[in-house]
């Protein structure tokens, strides 16, 4: 299937490596001119020529304004940008006790205005070429809250009515914004926890983890033409691990 993506500019945020790593590479492959950005620099590189994509930009998402001004970059760079993924690194784990007032201040920069900033700064553009996907790579906390990861769970969720908000303003543009909720996924992360494959099992019905190309072949697809009809919509990539409808 041709998605007709080649020729167009996607920046993908937290993309040295996991999800968005795979996002940047399944773009890439359809012909998309992708900018990855992420803070490490050698973990950059090396991602660079593994996903083929074009360039790329080192910035760090928990300071105020990094994406407004990793926007700007790309803009100034290519001249516009149809394609912007947001994604971040999960937060550490704590009770709602446990989690300080500065722990929030740090996670809603990360988790909530970097996305916002990304975005404020790219829409501009879209509207004028009558084009644009947003896709916000967030957590299946967004629909169900996970055990002690408190701030996730209140932030994430907040994304999905943000989203709601954007497609009113910005439909009549050709400007779509979905989000992606992925589950358990077979990243570095998640590895590192060592789970048994009994207890995969009993944590997602489909008895195993997801791979990152399986959350990033839909994001490819939604970031093309025949995307087109589907915005405001935030879709688990999860297995069947959310209960509710």
């Amino acid at each position: 299937m041709d998605l007709d993506l080649k020729g167009k500019i996607a920046l993908v945020l937290a993309s040295s490596d996991g999800l968005g790593k795979a996002v940047a590479e399944s773009l890439a492959k359809e012909g998309a001119v992708v900018v990855l950005s992420a803070r490490n620099e050698e973990k950059l590189k090396q991602a660079m020529n593994e996903t083929k994509a074009a360039h790329y930009e080192v910035c760090d998402f928990s300071h105020a304004n990094a994406t407004t001004a990793l926007v700007e970059k790309v803009l100034t760079k290519y001249g516009r940008l149809d394609i912007l993924v947001t994604n971040t690194g999960g937060p550490k784990k704590a009770n709602f006790k446990d989690v300080s007032n500065d722990d929030w201040r740090n996670d809603f920069q990360s988790l909530w205005m970097s996305p916002v900033e990304a975005m404020k700064a790219s829409l501009p553009s879209m509207e004028k070429n009558k084009y644009g996907r947003i896709l916000m790579i967030t957590s299946i906390a967004a629909k169900e809250p996970l055990e002690a990861l408190t701030t996730s769970n209140g932030l994430r969720s907040g994304l999905a009515g943000l989203a709601k908000t954007i497609v009113n303003e910005y439909s009549h543009a050709g400007i779509t914004v979905n989000l992606l909720l992925p589950g358990y996924t077979s990243t570095d992360r998640i590895k590192s926890l060592n789970l048994s494959e009994e207890k995969i099992k009993q944590m997602v019905p489909a008895g195993r983890l997801a791979e990152p190309c399986e959350l990033a072949d839909l994001a490819t697809f939604l970031a093309s033409k025949k995307g087109a009809y589907i915005t405001g919509q935030s879709i688990a990539i999860d297995g069947g691990v959310i209960k509710g409808h």
